[in-house]
């Protein structure tokens, strides 16, 4: 092989960089990410993603599985999602680069054939492939595993799912793209003290509204949970449900946020996923699965409701990057920052059992916080 060739065959075995553990840099990987919806996937349709400052393809099959590529052929780096689905000459579905039309199986990202190549020159195409990411689809989800490169290892197991709950599509999805590092998006996020100055609006809270908050958490797998619990009085937006709500809100990593509200018989399933686009880029999905025929009678109104309130995230996000422009040094503080903090310990724990091989101990222990909001 030609020192060109060579080049190319092993653009997919150079590992990532090490992450960083330090707040507001570097990404978390071995990981499962939301990588989208399921309807943002059709048959025969070529999408491009950026996970992790990595460029993704993300596609299904004519058999409906979805899979996913590193969106750049190996040949001259032009976007694969930019081609076509195509089959090679063993009738494998593959991706055909615009460019020069090499072709890569969905299935495992080898390339199967170079165009270009005439009879008499032989050349083993398969020893070039771009890199394959291990994908899963559940719950109108759409799953990618994140690994640190394309020789680290695989997942030891499905995304993580809250099995038993309203099942089917979801009732409700928005997002939005944030400018901030993935870090200050979750500690956004896990933040109790905002929202009477952030979310301000007749239906959730005020500034005058505030008042003494005590909590019980609870480490669980990969994160923590505040345990179930009746919403605080101030949150009037819980009170469209009706009866008695009881809510469980959960944290796990990479970035995931789980709300679980029970009424009676009827439930409310809310997920915000946190998405690291790039260093400096964050997307926001929020997915919210329900059997409460609330949703069917205000859906617009609910919706206009979760609008205003990542608008008024996103806002706040611009004001904060004036300030973080100069690098400052940040303070946190117990209760109402402990969260924050705990994602800390959390991403330094999984970074360090990661480097070590070893496996991941969750450095969370059971607290009860307080705090006024």
């Amino acid at each position: 092989m030609a020192e060109g060739e060579a080049k190319s065959a092993a653009v997919e075995a150079t590992a990532a960089p090490a992450p960083s553990a330090g707040f507001g840099r570097g990404f978390l990987f071995g990981l499962w990410y939301v990588a989208g919806l399921s309807t943002d996937l059709k048959p025969g349709r070529l999408a491009r993603f950026e996970i992790l400052g990595e460029p993704v393809l993300l596609g299904r099959d004519r058999t409906g599985r979805v899979y996913a590529l590193r969106d750049i052929c190996p040949h001259r780096a032009a976007p694969l999602s930019a081609g076509q689905l195509t089959r090679d000459q063993t009738g494998a579905e593959t991706v055909q680069c615009s460019y020069h039309g090499w072709m890569f199986r969905t299935g495992d990202g080898v390339c199967s054939r170079i165009p270009s190549l005439v009879d008499e020159q032989a050349f083993d195409t398969e020893r070039i492939r771009v890199r394959s990411y291990p994908t899963a689809e559940s719950q109108g989800l759409v799953w990618i595993f994140m690994a640190e490169g394309p020789n680290a290892p695989g997942p030891d197991g499905p995304p993580p799912l809250f099995e038993g709950v309203c099942g089917g599509h979801p009732k409700l999805v928005e997002r939005m793209d944030f400018d901030a590092h993935v870090d200050h998006a979750v500690a956004g996020l896990m933040d109790p003290a905002h929202g009477p100055y952030v979310h301000q609006q007749w239906w959730w809270r005020s500034a005058a509204s505030q008042h003494e908050k005590t909590k019980a958490f609870e480490p669980r797998d990969l994160g923590f949970a505040m345990v179930r619990h009746a919403p605080s009085r101030n949150s009037r937006a819980y009170r469209i449900l009706g009866g008695a709500p009881a809510t469980e809100i959960s944290f796990r990593l990479p970035g995931l946020r789980w709300e679980h509200v029970v009424v009676g018989t009827r439930q409310v399933l809310a997920l915000t996923c946190l998405i690291p686009i790039d260093a400096n880029r964050t997307r926001i999905l929020q997915v919210i699965w329900s059997d409460h025929p609330v949703f069917s009678l205000l859906k617009p109104f609910i919706r206009a409701g979760v609008r205003r309130f990542l608008a008024q995230d996103g806002g706040m996000v611009h004001l904060q990057n004036e300030g973080l422009a100069y690098d400052p040094p940040l303070i946190w503080i117990d209760d109402a920052d402990r969260q924050a903090k705990w994602y800390q310990q959390l991403k330094r724990a999984w970074i360090a059992a990661r480097a070590a091989g070893r496996p991941f101990v969750n450095p969370i222990e059971a607290a009860l916080l307080r705090w006024r909001s």
